[in-house]
Parts: C-alpha cells; sequence; structure tokens
C-alpha cells in the first residue's frame, strides 16, 4: 500500500494554460491570437509544462518535510486554549471574621465510572469578609430618598410608593462595598405587595459601582416578590462601590420595580417591610481549566548560544501573562523573560521563546554575519548555571466548556466553606492545533506576514489574538466617509447545556476578548481603516414539530433525541450540514428539518414541521413559515424547539 500523496497544487497543464491566457486577455488586449501556432502561445505552452513539471515533484514532498517547512517559517502550533469562568464558592454558615480562600483552590465536575472529573482552579486568593445591614430606605421617582437605620423596631418601611410606579426603589445600606459577594438579605415582608407572580415578579436587584447601576445575579428569591418573610440571595458585582445616599454613606443594593411585557401585573399596592437583615454567605472567585506546575528544574546550561530545554509536562496554557525562566547567578536567581521572537533583540537582552504545543524552552541563539563575525540575539546564560521555571499552567482544552452548574464538587479542603458551584458556562476552552490545521494555516501566515489586508487576513490574526474564539469573519463596510472599512463578527466558544441547548448570552463574545483582538489588529491594519469588532446579528429559530414512533420505540426518549438533534442543527458553531457551524447568512428552510428528524434511528415518519421567527433578546415569535430568510451577516440560533411525537403501533 502506497502513502498518500500531498495535493500541495492541483493545477495542471491545461489549467496553466488558460490562467496565461486570460491574463494576456488583461494585461495585453493587443495581443488577439491565441490560436496554437502563435509563437507566443507555444512559449505559453512551454512554460506551462514545465511548472506542471514542478507541481509533480512539489506534490511528491512528504509530511516531514513539509512540517520542516513549516518550522523554518516559524510556524508552530497552536496549544490549546483554557476555559474560564467564575465560581461562587459558599460558607457552610456566616462568619463573623473574614473567611480567606486560598489561591489554587480546585472546583470540578462529578466523577462518574465513564468519565474523569474536569477540574478548574482559582487564579487568586479570595477575601469573603462579613458585611451587616446598617441602613434601609425608599425613593420614588425624583424624590429625596427616605433614608434610616435598618433596626426598624415597631415601625415598617413602604418599599414603594402607595401606588406603586415604574422606576420606585427599596434601598439597602451595607456596611461597606461588597464586591464579588454573596449576600443573604433577611426580608421580613408583609403580604401586603399583591397583583403580582410571586414566581416572576416585575422587579430587578441591582447595586450601585463606579458606572453606575449594574445588575445583580439573583439566586434566590423567598420572599415571592416581597410578599412573605424570606431570604433574597444576589451575588453583588465586581465592581461595586460605597456611595453616600440621603447623607448616608454605604455598600447600596436596591430593589427597582421595572415594566414588563404588555399582560404581566404590577403590584397593587406597596410591600410592606418589618425588619430587614444581611450577612455574608459566599464569594466569587475567578477560575480556569488549568493545573499550576512550580518550581520545576530545566537542568544546567551548557554556556552555548540556542540552548532548548524540554518541560516536563506540555501544552503550556497562555494564561496571559509572559512564562518566566529563572537563571541562578552569585546574586540569586535572575529572571529571563519570554518574547514571540528573538529579531531585533539586544545582545544582552535575557529572554527566551517558548513552544507551549510542544513544551520547550529556547535560549537566544547566534547567528553569523556576511563579514564573518557572530552576532547574539540575546545573552547566554552562564555554563553550569542551573536553570528553573517558577510556574508554568498545563491543561485547557474545549472539554472545560461546561454548562452553567456543572461545578459542583469542591475538591480542595476549605474552612468554612461548603461547596462551590459555576453560575454560568466556562467559555474560550479551545483543543490545541492539529498538523493538518497547521499544514493549512502556513501559506496564509506566510502570505498575511502579520499584516490585515484582505478580509481573510483579518479573520486569521484574530482567531491568533484570540484562540478561544470558535468563528471568525470579516465583510466589508460599504458607504462613504466613516461607514467604510471592515466589520469583523467574532463568535465565541459556548457550553452546550442539558438536551444539546447552549445559552444566547454565551453567544455573546466577553469584552475582554474583543479588546484583545482589537489591540492585537489595531497595529495590522492599514493606516486609516476602520475596523469594528463585534457579534454577528443572531436570528433565533423556533421549530414546532409532530413526530410518529417506530413500534416498540420509547416516545420520550425519541422526543428528547429530536430535540437534541434540531439544537445541534441549528447552532452557530456546530450546526450545519458539516457540523462546523451554521454558514452566515443561509436561510433556514422547513424540508432540511424533516431530514433531520427523518434520519433518526426511531422515527416512522415526520408529520407537520413549523418554523417560527423568534427574537433572542425578547423572546417573541412570528407567524408559522416554510423558509426564514437570514440577514448576509447573520447566524442562526435555537431559541426553543417543541417536539411532540406519538407512539408507534
Amino acid at each position: 500500500m502506497t502513502l498518500p500523496a500531498p495535493n500541495l497544487d492541483d493545477r495542471r497543464f491545461q489549467d496553466l494554460v488558460d490562467d496565461a491566457k486570460r491574463l494576456v486577455a488583461l494585461r495585453c488586449p493587443e495581443w488577439s491570437d491565441h490560436n496554437v501556432s502563435d509563437p507566443g502561445v507555444t512559449l505559453i505552452e512551454t512554460f506551462a509544462f514545465m511548472t506542471d513539471e514542478l507541481f509533480y515533484r512539489l506534490n511528491r514532498v512528504p509530511d516531514k518535510l513539509y512540517i520542516a517547512f513549516l518550522d523554518l517559517i516559524g510556524t508552530t502550533l497552536y496549544p490549546p486554549a483554557a476555559a474560564t469562568t467564575d465560581v461562587v464558592l459558599w460558607l457552610s454558615a456566616p462568619r463573623k471574621e473574614t473567611v480567606v480562600v486560598p489561591d489554587r483552590t480546585e472546583v470540578g465536575t462529578p466523577r462518574t465510572e465513564q468519565t474523569e472529573s474536569i477540574v478548574f482552579q482559582t487564579t487568586a486568593e479570595l477575601s469573603i469578609p462579613p458585611r451587616e445591614l446598617t441602613v434601609i430606605g425608599s425613593r420614588s421617582g425624583d424624590a429625596e430618598p427616605y433614608v434610616r437605620g435598618a433596626t426598624l423596631g415597631d415601625d415598617t418601611l413602604d418599599t414603594f410608593a402607595a401606588k406603586p410606579k415604574i422606576g420606585d426603589e427599596f434601598l439597602l445600606g451595607l456596611d461597606d462595598q461588597a464586591a464579588g459577594l454573596a449576600i443573604s438579605l433577611r426580608l421580613d415582608c408583609a403580604v401586603r405587595g399583591v397583583g403580582v407572580n410571586p414566581l416572576d415578579p416585575p422587579i430587578v436587584w441591582e447595586a450601585w459601582t463606579a458606572a453606575g447601576w449594574v445588575g445583580c445575579d439573583l439566586v434566590a428569591d423567598g420572599t415571592g416578590g416581597l410578599n412573605r418573610p424570606g431570604d433574597v440571595v444576589v451575588i453583588v458585582p465586581g465592581g461595586h462601590v460605597a456611595s453616600v445616599i440621603g447623607d448616608e454613606r454605604a455598600g447600596w443594593l436596591r430593589c427597582r420595580l421595572v415594566e414588563r411585557e404588555e399582560g404581566v401585573p404590577t403590584y397593587t399596592a406597596s410591600p410592606l417591610v418589618r425588619a430587614a437583615s444581611a450577612v455574608t454567605v459566599g464569594g466569587v472567585a475567578h477560575a480556569v481549566h488549568a493545573r499550576t506546575v512550580d518550581d520545576e528544574i530545566l537542568g544546567l546550561s551548557e554556556g552555548v548560544p540556542g540552548q532548548t530545554f524540554p518541560l516536563q509536562e506540555h501544552p503550556v496554557v497562555d494564561d496571559g501573562e509572559p512564562l518566566v525562566v529563572e537563571v541562578a547567578s552569585g546574586s540569586g536567581w535572575e529572571p529571563w523573560t519570554e518574547v514571540d521572537s528573538f529579531a531585533g533583540s539586544d545582545q544582552d537582552a535575557r529572554e527566551v521563546t517558548v513552544d507551549r504545543a510542544r513544551g520547550t524552552v529556547t535560549f537566544p541563539p547566534a547567528v553569523r554575519e556576511r563579514d564573518g563575525s557572530l552576532r547574539r540575539y540575546g545573552a547566554v546564560p552562564p555554563k553550569g548555571a542551573p536553570l528553573r521555571v517558577p510556574q508554568y499552567r498545563v491543561g485547557g482544552g474545549r472539554r472545560g466548556n461546561v454548562a452553567a452548574g456543572a461545578l459542583s464538587v469542591l475538591r480542595s479542603t476549605v474552612p468554612f466553606v461548603s461547596s462551590a458551584v459555576n453560575r454560568a458556562a466556562a467559555r474560550d476552552g479551545t483543543d490545541g492545533e492539529t498538523i493538518d490545521e497547521a499544514k493549512l494555516r502556513g501559506p496564509l501566515a506566510l502570505r498575511t506576514r502579520d499584516r490585515a489586508v484582505t478580509l481573510e487576513d483579518y479573520e486569521q490574526l484574530a482567531k491568533r489574538a484570540a484562540p478561544g474564539i470558535a468563528r471568525a469573519n470579516a465583510v466589508a463596510l460599504t458607504g462613504k466617509g466613516e461607514q467604510l472599512g471592515v466589520r469583523l463578527l467574532v463568535v465565541p466558544t459556548v457550553a452546550v447545556g442539558p438536551g444539546g441547548r447552549a445559552a444566547f448570552a454565551d453567544l455573546i463574545p466577553a469584552e475582554e476578548t474583543l479588546a484583545a483582538i482589537a489591540e492585537d489588529l489595531d497595529a495590522r491594519r492599514p493606516a486609516g481603516t476602520r475596523l469594528a469588532i463585534e457579534p454577528p446579528d443572531y436570528q433565533g429559530v423556533t421549530v414546532v414539530a409532530k413526530l410518529a414512533a417506530k413500534p416498540r420505540v420509547a416516545v420520550e426518549s425519541l422526543r428528547e433525541e429530536a430535540q437534541a438533534a434540531l439544537y445541534r442543527h441549528f447552532d452557530p458553531v456546530r450546526g450545519g450540514a458539516d457540523g462546523t457551524g451554521w454558514p452566515f447568512g443561509r436561510p433556514v428552510l422547513a424540508g432540511e428539518v424533516y431530514s433531520v428528524l427523518q434520519s433518526l434511528a426511531g422515527t416512522e415518519i415526520v408529520d407537520e414541521v413549523l418554523l417560527f421567527a423568534a427574537d433572542p433578546v425578547t423572546g417573541k415569535r412570528g407567524e408559522p413559515v416554510q423558509r426564514i430568510d437570514l440577514a448576509p451577516n447573520s447566524l442562526v440560533f435555537s431559541f426553543e424547539h417543541r417536539v411532540r411525537v406519538t407512539a408507534g403501533v
């Protein structure tokens, strides 16, 4: 069996001749005789024959040499990117002293017989200080706020105006800022705020930050919308600061009456509070899907340029901080910092390059110039000097994109901390680049030369700047003046929840990701080119289908399988016919829904399929149709699918 030969250039003799004739017609229109008898055409065919022979030899280059060529142009494999998320560490009980959660506290998914636990580590030490409620009050419209001490005694407090209206505020002041803390507000409310759905009251909880009022993450509302005694647990946003309201300085929280969609009932009377208090019940820590390796000894320096040392573990995760190598000297350990390239480095620069995919550290080389002199591109560690890496992280990969609530096992023992959970899905985890992917990227990198000129260049460089993104699509902005430029549409990697469904909020890239791409492309785009980096426009789609199951097929299992297939097919990242993401601008047809559902093993017949266009933000859907057209720069998003399955006979 012969080894498969690569096809680096699929053009053949006649293709080259036809291309040359087209260029002749474009560049030299006076040359009109393209017959084989023309001497110029004879020359074209001669050069095409010679080029065809070169292509034949080029396509015999084995993969090993191709990879060597990639090394010569500096193309190295991209390492995996680690998924990140915020985890809430819950206290076993409120404490009167600050609880300290150490750095690298491990939180993981439950381990089963079939799957290993996916482990995350916190990236910084977390302090969970106690907080208490000191002041309480209310404000309606533009009136001055009414603020008083939190101890009400025999008094009571109307949270809103006597006749509540949109914008009324119930104010609660903590003794200090509570950024990133989980606060439990114990409220003794009378049954007076009638007229609302206690499971979905028209109120929001917010905290005062340097940027204004920002929404809190509401964990639980045991008061039914301020209608009965209970606890309200909120997670305060990270930018929470102390401020002054009504001459009282405190870390302010508020409950605000908001307007819901038409038909949702609101309060007919103001809720009444008879007592209020607050305690700290947890804190939020940032976690990464990686493991930290400390104080690894690389070996002893040989005192020559270009030394390379392997790390014990790889791939090395790029956590945003350069890797540091320390070299022992008479005065202690001297740091050598990671750089992308030695080009232009001073001969005394203490720098190294790191191949994170292979896990190797390379010290500066020396290059012999034309005049015979030896130029060093950095300092050389003294011979016999010990080398060590104080810290680096390994891990990462797409499997770290876990759904919200998946990280539920506290693997590290922390005093006074009972449990942990991720309230939001982990994101931006990607697998390392394969050799086949690098073989495709190599020629593109050689063509772009780190400059964004064509639309494909913007896409290629964006993926390099933020490996955690799943897709990038650059389109030209047409128009005049400021409307000209490039629009770069970025789709992040997303976690798939139960049933194969992805949350719409996870499809919006993080501000840090967009900022990293903008910073990298700003130095590479042509001067004067306007660049807009943003998520694509998403078109929500709801499928309502009716199936008949084959005999002896479980109806509920088929229904779950059908819904999962629809969520997977209409997915911006893993959907479409080839499973690489729904194509930009491609319409949604009812016919392909029939195909997806009919391909399921338990489906006997697909009775009916209806498509509904849905707004993923408001949730409103349109009339049933058989085709949903998308704008050229839009992507489909599965809003909600409903499948009804009848049992087979």
